[in-house]
C-alpha cells in the first residue's frame, strides 16, 4: 500500500526563493504530494539575492486548509515572508496544530521566527539564521550552531548553504511520520 505524503509550504511574498524550491523538489523526487499554502490565492513573489525574483502558484489559503490534512509543514525563510505570517493568527493555528499532531514541522533560515510566535519552541533543540539566535533562545529553545538539527520531528537549519542536509532530514522524518512528543 503506497499512500502518498500530503505536504504543505507555507509561505508568502518575500520568502526565501532556494528555501521553497529546493525541499519542494526534494519532496517531489520523493513521491510526495506538495502544496503552497498562503494567507491570499493567486501567486506569491520569491526573494533572491536581495532582489524580487520569480512568482509562485498558490494551491490553497490559509483558511481552506487544516493541519490532519497533511503528513507535514515545512517554513521556508527570507526576511519578509516570516515577519508578515508571523501577524496571522490562522497561519500560527496552522503550525500549532502541526506540534499538536506531532507530525514533521521543517524550518529554515528565519523561518522559526514563526516557531518563536506560534509558541511551540520552549525546551526544543533548533538551529536557524544566526541573526534569530537571541529571540529563539529568549522563547525559551536551546539554539545550535550546526547545518541541521532534528528535535522530535521539528527539522531546522541556517541557511540556503544547509539545504542538501535539511532536504535529506526532511524527506527521512516525513517518510518516519508521527512522532509522539516527550514535550507535551
Amino acid at each position: 500500500m503506497n499512500t502518498t505524503k500530503r505536504i504543505a509550504i507555507l509561505a508568502t511574498n518575500g520568502f526565501e526563493e532556494s528555501e521553497l524550491t529546493s525541499p519542494r523538489d526534494a519532496m517531489i523526487d520523493a513521491r510526495f504530494s506538495v502544496d503552497i499554502i498562503s494567507e491570499k490565492s493567486g501567486e506569491i513573489k520569491a526573494w533572491k539575492d536581495g532582489n524580487w525574483s520569480n512568482s509562485y502558484t498558490v494551491d490553497n489559503t490559509i483558511d481552506q486548509v487544516n493541519a490532519k490534512d497533511y503528513n507535514a509543514l515545512v517554513l521556508p525563510g527570507g526576511v519578509i515572508n516570516p515577519d508578515l505570517l508571523r501577524r496571522n493568527n490562522d497561519a500560527l493555528m496552522f503550525i500549532r496544530d502541526f506540534f499538536k499532531q506531532s507530525k514533521p514541522v521543517a524550518a529554515i533560515c528565519h523561518g522559526p521566527q514563526l516557531l518563536i510566535e506560534a509558541d511551540v519552541v520552549k525546551g526544543r533543540t533548533l538551529t536557524s539564521f544566526s541573526s534569530i539566535k537571541t529571540d529563539l533562545e529568549n522563547a525559551g529553545a536551546l539554539w545550535v550552531d550546526e547545518e541541521v538539527v532534528v528535535d522530535e520531528a521539528l527539522i531546522t537549519s541556517r541557511t540556503p548553504n544547509d539545504l542538501p542536509a535539511f532536504n535529506d532530514k526532511l524527506i527521512e522524518e516525513i517518510r518516519e511520520g508521527k512522532h509522539e512528543l516527550q514535550h507535551a
